[in-house]
């Protein structure tokens, strides 16, 4: 198995591997010296984590990598690929509103990975955790042909509603926070093997969620929010769909997302709007608000009464909206 091979070749002067030290031994180095967070009551150990949850609900979500599918050991360091699969977790929490408040991450390897690896993806689970204000209350090791990482995040409400993709309004405004395209310009790059563009080829192996803005919109009001996992025009239209509502994007609105983008457009000769509404990956945040947009959120459009979907200056996207998990 070609997977198996890329990750033992990359570490090949390095022992012990995974088989060497079996299951719990490498589960004691992973857990070594690592504290858990103020919400994680109890830590890595026992048969089960114990979370704080004081708002006495607790929003959860997961998340699951594939090797070859949703990350390449040829573009990803060990740490990329721990961090990324932090980041996509976080911000489903961010999306409803949440607070983080820990995670559980399980991975898949063959027995003959060799630890440091292991040791590495661990740095970038734990990096990635705390930049956002969280730690890891445990998880799992077992032997697979592939590499696959699946993390479960934990959330807090703090008191508030949770903001769902069913409460647009017509005469919502569409506002989003964070970046749009770049990780459709990073891979597209990395596909071509191209070395020009580091910060966009940076971004599609480990995103950056605009962290602490869920909650600030849901304190702000938003009716309705989503990240930008599938592409923007696909994550809007579950919103659509679920608020019975149409939205109506600004291309004049979108205009700034353009510019980060040019210089890899024009190299690649693709088109830059492409990118921004059918890229996936950003994991930026995308709500409706009924009144004024809170700060570091930019307004792109309108929540207004039609037919149900999404359209683009008035006019419907005709080609792929964004990522298919099984095309």
């Amino acid at each position: 198995m070609v997977g198996r091979r890329r990750i033992a070749r990359a570490y090949t002067n390095r022992v012990p591997n995974l088989g060497d030290t079996g299951e719990f031994g490498v589960i004691s180095r992973l857990t070594a010296g690592r504290d858990p967070g103020a919400d994680v009551l109890l830590g890595p150990g026992d048969d089960a984590a114990v979370v704080a949850a004081p708002d006495g609900r607790v929003v959860v979500s997961t998340d699951m990598l594939v090797q070859d599918r949703h990350f390449r050991l040829e573009w990803s360091s060990p740490s990329d690929i721990g961090r990324k699969a932090v980041a996509q977790n976080a911000a489903d929490i961010e999306a409803m509103g949440g607070r983080v408040t820990a995670f559980v991450v399980a991975v898949g390897a063959p027995a003959q990975t060799d630890i440091e690896f292991l040791d590495q993806l661990n740095e970038g689970v734990w990096a990635e955790a705390t930049r956002v204000g969280a730690s890891i209350a445990g998880g799992d090791l077992v032997s697979s042909r592939e590499l696959v990482v699946s993390v479960t995040v934990l959330g807090d409400l703090q008191g508030r509603t949770p903001v769902t993709r069913s409460g647009a309004t017509v005469g919502d405004t569409v506002a989003v926070c964070g970046v749009l395209g770049t990780s459709a310009a990073g891979f597209q790059l990395w596909q071509d093997g191209i070395d020009e563009f580091s910060e966009l080829r940076r971004v599609h192996l480990v995103p950056e969620p605009p962290y602490g803005q869920g909650p600030a919109a849901a304190l702000a009001g938003a009716t309705a929010m989503t990240d930008v996992s599938d592409g923007l025009l696909a994550d809007l239209a579950h919103i659509a769909e679920l608020s019975a509502v149409h939205i109506d994007l600004s291309s004049p609105s979108m205009e700034p997302y353009l510019a980060p983008l040019a210089g890899a457009a024009g190299l690649l000769d693709a088109d830059p709007w492409e990118w921004i509404l059918t890229g996936g990956e950003d994991h930026a945040l995308v709500a409706t608000f009924p009144g004024t947009v809170p700060a570091g959120w930019v307004a792109i459009g309108q929540v207004t009464a039609g037919d149900v979907g999404v359209t683009v200056d008035g006019a419907a996207w005709t080609r792929a909206t964004g990522w298919d998990s099984f095309a």
